[in-house]
């Protein structure tokens, strides 16, 4: 073994040389942005597909995209930087070292609704049925996104020794700060080498992900109003977010406080959208009543 291996121990799985990055021109490219930018690319790919299958303006969905992305990250590195601001109030240029990582999901989730509500006005569009198609492309991008975390051995969560542990090095943890005393307190030596085991997080989110995804893609030709595939992507990636960031040991936490920022957004995303989801097919059952009856009485 090196402080390169990962392992799943229990699942009897051992990566042996895993790298964070390759060199290219003498420069250091992190396999994470790689992994990110894989993402964006399906993402783009299946929102457009969404949008032809739909029958609209393709360049119009296009610019969507671009600047969703854009602001996006401004919007994932703002929320980062506020939420963990003792680290960058002495030192305002590392705030623009992006390749330092320090990127938060939900400050993209927003930067990008910011976007896409710009565009949307420009253009003329539904925001409604603009984001039904493109929650599913953030979801692809979100499943391979988490990956970036598996290569930058960050994100995980606190001890376990369960069915999918993961066991790292802690020479190779990005961040020392993510360990906890338990992690400590199970040590376990290889080849000379200490290794935590831990909850992996980033594989639990990805694979959540991936059920949120397939249950919205079949619901997504049935779906009956517009926002209803939106709203559930909130709502159902809100419940996993929950339940997922309570296990992490690098939460965002409201300052001076014990309260992770992700877990009260997702509840408070959870409530709103099932709020939502429940007055219109409640509206929508009306309406079916109001049109049977009518139907009766003629």
């Amino acid at each position: 073994m090196s402080v390169d291996s990962i392992l799943f121990q229990n699942l009897h799985i051992a990566f042996k040389n895993v790298g964070q990055s390759i060199q290219l021109f003498g420069i250091d490219i992190a396999y994470y942005g790689m992994i990110i930018a894989f993402g964006m690319v399906l993402a783009g790919a299946f929102i457009l597909s969404d949008a032809k299958r739909k029958g609209q303006d393709e360049d119009a969905y296009m610019d969507v995209i671009l600047w969703a992305i854009i602001i996006g990250v401004i919007g994932a590195r703002v929320y980062y930087v506020v939420f963990s601001w003792d680290e960058y109030k002495d030192n305002w240029i590392d705030v623009f070292k992006f390749r330092e990582g320090g990127l938060a999901i939900y400050g993209g989730i927003i930067g990008g609704l910011i976007g896409t509500l710009i565009v949307c006005h420009i253009k003329k569009l539904k925001f409604l049925d603009v984001a039904d198609s493109a929650c599913l492309g953030v979801l692809i991008g979100q499943v391979f996104g988490r990956w970036g975390n598996f290569f930058n051995r960050e994100a995980f969560g606190g001890y376990s020794d369960g069915l999918f542990s993961m066991q790292i090095p802690i020479e190779a943890v990005r961040d020392s700060t993510d360990i906890t005393t338990e992690m400590m307190q199970h040590l376990v030596t290889i080849d000379g080498i200490s290794f935590i085991s831990v909850h992996p997080t980033f594989l639990y989110e990805s694979l959540w992900n991936v059920g949120v995804f397939l249950f919205l893609f079949f619901l997504r030709k049935k779906k009956s109003f517009d926002g209803e595939i939106w709203f559930f992507y909130l709502a159902l990636y809100g419940l996993g977010r929950m339940w997922i960031e309570g296990l992490r040991t690098d939460q965002l936490k409201f300052s001076g406080t014990n309260v992770a920022v992700s877990q009260v957004l997702s509840a408070v995303l959870v409530i709103l959208s099932l709020i939502y989801l429940v007055y219109h097919f409640i509206k929508l059952k009306d309406k079916i009543f109001i049109k049977v009856r009518k139907e009766r009485e003629h």
